[in-house]
C-alpha cells in the first residue's frame, strides 16, 4: 500500500525547520538533531520494525557523557534549531532522560528540547519533571484509540502543562487512513514485520532532503544516514570518536547529499527505501545543491 496521509504534526515541523535555517562558517547546521538513546521499546507496533520477532530490543541505555559532548559543541556552534530524543525507542523507559534534558538545554539554550512519546510511562510527576528539566515541546503518540487524546489533556492540565507544550498524535487510526502516520518502508525493514511494505526492487528517481536537514545519533554514538535507516546500513561516523561538526560536513554526509539530492538514491539503502525525502527541508537542500555546484 502507498501511503498519501500525511502526519498532520508534519506542517509544525516543517515551519520550524525553515525558520531554523542558520550556519556555521557558510555551512548550513541540520535543522534536526535526532538522539536514539536506547535500543529499547515497550510496544511492537504493526507498521514497526520491532513488531519483526527478529528486530532487536536491546536494554542499552545511552551514556550522558555522549549527550553531554554534543551538545557541547551544538552549543559552540550557537544550535538553534530541533533537538528531539525519538529515534527507535520510547525515550521515558530511560531514566535518566531528566538529566539528559537538564544536559541539552544548559548546553544549547537557544535550541527546542523535544521528545516523543507513546504515553505508557507518562505520569503527573513525570509530566511536570520533564518541562522542569528543560523540554520544549512533548509529542505524544497515541497507539490505542481517541479516549487517550482525553487523557492525556487532563493529565497536562492537572500537571499545570500549557497546551501549546505539547501535541497530541493520533496513532490509532486504520490501515486505510495509513496508521495516522506518514507511511513508508523504513528503508527495507518492514519485510518481516506484521505490517508488510517491501523493499523496493528498483530505486526511486526522486531527490532526498534528509542529510541536508538532519542529524541522527544512535545511543552507541553511531551517526545514521537518516531516521529510517533502521537496519543502520549507512554509517556516517561516531560521535564518541568525531566531531559534529566534521562528521556533518564530512566524506560520507558529503557523498550522499550528493546522490540524493540528484535524484540517485543507488546507495544503501536509500536504494530499496520509498520514503517522500522532499515533504521538509528544500531550504538545506537547495543551499547544499548550491555549494556543490559551486565546489
Amino acid at each position: 500500500m502507498k501511503s498519501k496521509h500525511i502526519d498532520p504534526a508534519i506542517p509544525r515541523k516543517s515551519n520550524i525547520i525553515d525558520s531554523s535555517l542558520s550556519f556555521y562558517n557558510s555551512i548550513p547546521l541540520p535543522a534536526v538533531v535526532e538522539i536514539n538513546e536506547s535500543g529499547k521499546c515497550n510496544r511492537t507496533c504493526s507498521f514497526c520494525p520491532k513488531s519483526d520477532p527478529n528486530y532487536p530490543d536491546v536494554s542499552e541505555f545511552i551514556d550522558s557523557a555522549l549527550i553531554q559532548k554534543l551538545t557541547q559543541e551544538l552549543g559552540e556552534v550557537s544550535y538553534s534549531g530541533i533537538f528531539i530524543y525519538s529515534g527507535f525507542c520510547e525515550p521515558l523507559l530511560d531514566k535518566n532522560i531528566f538529566e539528559l534534558i537538564q544536559i541539552s538545554k544548559l548546553n544549547m539554550p537557544d535550541a527546542k528540547i523535544e521528545l516523543v512519546t507513546n504515553g505508557d510511562p507518562l505520569n503527573h510527576q513525570r509530566l511536570r519533571r520533564l518541562f522542569d528539566s528543560g523540554l520544549t515541546t512533548l509529542l505524544i503518540s497515541c497507539y490505542d484509540d481517541e479516549s487517550q487524546v482525553s487523557f492525556f489533556n487532563n493529565m497536562a492540565k492537572e500537571a499545570g502543562i500549557d497546551q501549546s507544550k505539547y501535541v497530541i498524535r493520533p496513532r490509532w487510526l486504520s490501515e486505510k487512513e495509513s496508521f495516522g502516520i506518514t507511511l513508508n518502508n523504513r528503508s527495507g525493514a518492514l519485510v518481516n514485520s506484521e505490517f508488510v511494505i517491501e523493499p523496493l526492487k528498483e530505486p526511486l528517481r526522486q531527490n532526498c532532503n534528509y542529510p541536508s536537514y538532519s542529524f541522527f545519533m544512535d545511543y552507541n554514538g553511531d551517526v545514521l544516514l537518516c531516521s529510517h535507516d533502521w537496519e543502520k546500513k549507512y554509517i556516517a561516523g561516531n560521535v564518541y570518536k568525531e566531531s559534529f561538526l566534521d562528521i556533518w560536513k564530512g566524506k560520507r554526509m558529503t557523498n550522499a547529499r550528493k546522490f540524493l539530492l540528484n535524484a540517485n538514491r543507488s546507495i544503501s539503502p536509500c536504494n530499496v527505501c520509498d520514503a517522500n525525502g522532499v515533504i521538509m527541508g528544500n531550504n538545506q537542500a537547495k543551499i547544499w545543491s548550491d555549494l556543490s555546484n559551486d565546489s
